[in-house]
Order: C-alpha cells, then structure tokens, then sequence
C-alpha cells in the first residue's frame, strides 16, 4: 500500500474516535491506541506517543474555558496531577525499556480490564460527601459553581483526598506506560471516590490529563518516539471529531455508546493479547 494512504486511513479513524469519545465519556486515547495498535502496521512505541499527544491536545485545548467558568477546580485537580505526572514519567520510562512482545501481552490486558471497568461504571451527579475529609479539608478542596440546567448554585465538599492521589499514581503510571491518557480512569475516582460533582470530575479529570500527559510525552520524544506522519494526521482528526462529538452528546444516549466503546475496547483487547502471545498474526 502507498505510504500517503496511512495517513489519511489514520484521520478518518481519529475521526471516528474523536466522535464517540466524547459522549461516552472517555478520553480519545484509550480508543485510538488499541484500534490503531491492533489495525495498523506500525510499531506499538510509535502508537502509544501518538495517544498520549492525542490526550494532550484536546485537554490543553478544553482546560482553559473550563477553568474560566470555574468548572475544573485547581485545588481539586492540582494534588492528583501532581502525582499522576510524576509515576507517569516512570511509566513511560518502564514501557519504552520492555521488549515488544511483553507489552503487547501487557497492553492487551489492561485494555480488557479498562473495558470491564466501563461496562459496570456508575456516575453520581451530586455525590453525598456528609463532612469534609481531614487532608481535603487542609488543602482547600471544596467549591461552588453555577448549575445552567437549573440555575442553582452547587456548593460542594471532597474527602479521601489521601486515597484519590495513591490512585492517581497508578492511573498516571498506566497512562504513560501505555499511553492511553487518564481519561477513562479521571472521573470515576474524581466522582465516586472524592466525592466530587460530576461535572466538576469531568472538568478537573480534563485538567489532570493535561499535566499528566505534559510529563510523560518529554520521554517518548526524547527517545525519538514520536513520528510526525502518525501524530499530525490522527491529532487533526481526533480535534475535528471531538467537536462534533460535542453535537452528539446533546442528542445522543452517552449510556448506549459508552456501553459500544466498551465493547470495542474488549475486542481490541483480545486483538492485542492474542497477537503477544502468537496466537494470531
């Protein structure tokens, strides 16, 4: 195949992911990377730089109007970048030094679990957070902010704020091992663990991204990692298709698509897993 058709194959599916990921919730690159990975002839260290640029862009793109509109918290966010940044650095590091065969086996598992994960995931609106917890509390990490559904003024609270960073240290070492961003993991623990309002996870996870992945790409470009003829194509296509995503959301069901990409990222996980271990070309 002529090499200039790579390229415009890896916009039309950046595309396509950029549509679905948005209204179901997770960031970009845990889809482009097992798709890509598991469809296209190229090298896995080459795929993974190109996710986490994926996850860069569209987070540093989203994160300021989300900080305006005092929906993405910085003391909320800030505690978990700062730990997702760092083990993400060493992810990174620890991906790149394993042979081809062990992440491929690695990468198509975690993908598998990821996928479990959002088939039973859950959101809570408004979290019940009864009292402040002791190091959220010395931190600072409560806020408010307007609701334009109901034009209410949301004032809220977080807790196991201690827990919510050990977690981010994994989520942020996964991430830049395998360099599929924080997305699919962000809210969740934002939500459900700390006990913020979804719209603030949703804002604040964006932030976290964009610091965690900052980090993490450093490594994959200095090990000459990154191939502009796979990240420009598939970064153009994921920003173009985020914004219709947007459209999306407001008439789509995010339940039913997220419950598809699921089902996509269990397919490209056995894709993945089944090529590291020989059984499939």
């Amino acid at each position: 195949m002529a090499w200039w058709v790579w390229p415009i194959l890896l916009f039309f599916v950046s595309l396509l992911v950029g549509i679905v990921a948005v209204p179901a919730g997770v960031g970009g690159a845990v889809l482009f990377v097992p798709i890509v990975g598991s469809l296209f002839p190229f090298d896995l260290d080459f795929v993974r730089s190109t996710g986490l640029l994926i996850a860069l862009t569209s987070s540093v793109s989203a994160s300021p109007p989300l900080i305006r509109a005092n929906m993405a918290n910085l003391r909320l966010a800030m505690p978990p970048a700062l730990m997702a940044s760092i083990f993400s650095i060493l992810g990174a590091m620890i991906g790149l030094a394993l042979p081809g065969q062990v992440m491929q086996i690695s990468f198509g598992a975690i993908i598998l679990v990821i996928g479990i994960l959002l088939f039973l995931a859950k959101n809570s609106e408004y979290p019940n957070v009864p009292v402040a917890g002791g190091l959220a509390k010395k931190l600072g990490i409560a806020g408010s902010y307007n609701e334009a559904s109901t034009g209410e003024q949301i004032d809220w609270k977080a807790w196991r704020a201690g827990r919510g960073c050990l977690t981010f240290s994994f989520i942020g070492f996964i991430a830049g091992m395998f360099g599929i961003g924080a997305g699919w993991a962000n809210v969740p623990v934002l939500n459900l663990l700390m006990g913020a309002p979804f719209k603030v996870a949703v804002a604040s996870g964006i932030f976290v991204t964009s610091v965690a992945g900052t980090s993490a790409v450093w490594v994959y470009l200095g090990s000459g990692a990154v191939l502009p003829i796979i990240a420009l194509p598939s970064i153009l296509g994921m920003l173009i298709g985020a914004r219709i995503g947007v459209q999306v959301l407001a008439k789509g069901r995010p339940r039913a698509i997220r419950m598809v990409v699921a089902g996509v990222l269990l397919l490209a996980g056995l894709r993945s897993l089944t090529r590291g271990l020989g059984i499939l070309p």
